[in-house]
């Protein structure tokens, strides 16, 4: 009986407790003074918001089977449905271009808008590589040319990053030897990188069947975040991005589009959703937007009240696509959204999807017999038919 109730201890209590205590050690302490930090850490409140957050990945496992396909099918492509492998920009990323696969397709004299499509992850994980389903897809169904893009990551500690936190932590070490040598990316890179990926669009395009003043940003999640960035930080003229104006106009006039599913945009109002949920520490984003003090610069809602009528009235259509059953980024995100562009006289189209979550808005973009493709497919095309015609 007492090995019964010591064993299912260890199950309710002792495995959440490990698992919820060695996520913060991994990715950060909560940001409180002395021993405070480690009492929230293992308060029963964190940890079973925790627990949740880590079962919610479970329900990864539905999409087992896709994940197969796409692996067959990244090993599978050739030259004829895509060029793999394409280094650009300063951080020296990786691209991947896919074609239409209809007989008659010739990428040497074919002009064909671009659809540039920038995956989710929290800024810190995700690869181009995953999205090739998606790509062939959508290159097929909009006979469009369709560019995957990686873009820098928030790097994840390493075992000596940790070890090298814990003492700090333990024994208030504060020699400068004895830290991180990770080289912390922040959203200002990650824009760079969507920069110089329209960037090399413009300037390459034409060898892979592209019109490079036909080109349409399409994001999923941080990366429609970052998508509606980079077309406010060009339209603004920003100083962050290191090119001159003249450049960054140019880039702009080339961007016909932004389509963003799920994208969190209120950078403040998603911390408080993290914090909710109970993650802000273990997630990357208070890091990658520099700190609080931060959040309203790096966020689309609010940065956009910041910029003059001549840069709003050269800012692209936006289309937003957020599904209602979404709980890691609340539909809310894009209702705001959405409020803000009208406010700025900024075109937009906002969709509300029932019965889609916030990954299923883009699973479902992969496969034609997944319940939302034809909805969502059809949503897509006919928002690029307005942007282009």
């Amino acid at each position: 009986m007492y090995s019964a109730l010591f064993a299912a201890g260890v199950l309710i209590v002792g495995i959440p407790y490990c698992l919820s205590v060695a996520g913060q050690w991994f990715h950060g302490l909560p940001s409180l003074p002395g021993y405070k930090k480690y009492l929230e850490a293992i308060s029963p409140r964190r940890v079973y918001n925790l627990t949740v957050a880590l079962l919610d990945l479970l329900s990864y496992l539905r999409y087992t089977n896709l994940y197969i396909q796409w692996k067959a099918c990244y090993r599978s492509l050739n030259e004829a449905s895509c060029v793999k492998d394409i280094q650009f920009g300063k951080n020296e990323n990786s691209l991947d271009v896919y074609f239409p696969t209809v007989k008659g397709f010739d990428k040497s004299s074919a002009r064909l808008p671009a659809l540039i499509y920038v995956f989710g992850g929290g800024w810190e994980s995700g690869s181009r590589t995953m999205y090739c389903l998606l790509a062939q897809q959508l290159a097929n169904d909009l006979n469009v040319v369709v560019i995957c893009t990686d873009y820098s990551l928030y790097p994840k500690p390493t075992i000596r990053d940790i070890v090298q936190q814990i003492n700090r932590s333990l024994f208030q070490i504060k020699d400068p030897q004895v830290r991180s040598v990770i080289k912390k990316c922040t959203i200002v890179d990650m824009v760079q990188d969507l920069v110089d990926c329209i960037g090399w669009t413009r300037d390459h395009g034409h060898s892979y069947g592209i019109d490079k003043e036909k080109v349409t940003l399409m994001g999923h999640s941080c990366g429609a975040h970052l998508c509606a960035l980079t077309a406010m930080y060009l339209a603004g003229e920003n100083e962050e991005i290191k090119i001159d104006t003249t450049k960054q106009r140019e880039l702009l006039s080339s961007l016909k589009g932004i389509i963003g599913l799920s994208g969190v945009y209120h950078i403040n109002d998603h911390y408080r959703h993290e914090t909710w949920r109970g993650i802000e520490y273990v997630s990357a984003m208070c890091r990658v937007m520099k700190g609080e003090e931060n959040f309203d610069r790096y966020s689309p809602a609010t940065y956009i009240s910041t910029l003059t009528k001549e840069s709003t009235s050269r800012l692209p259509p936006f289309v937003l696509l957020h599904g209602i059953k979404d709980k890691v980024v609340p539909v809310e995100s894009s209702l705001r959204f959405s409020s803000a562009l009208l406010v700025a006289s900024v075109k937009e189209t906002l969709h509300v999807l029932p019965d889609v979550d916030h990954t299923a808005i883009v699973m479902d973009l992969m496969d034609r017999n997944r319940s939302s493709y034809t909805t969502l497919h059809e949503h897509v095309r006919k928002e690029l038919q307005n942007i282009y015609f």
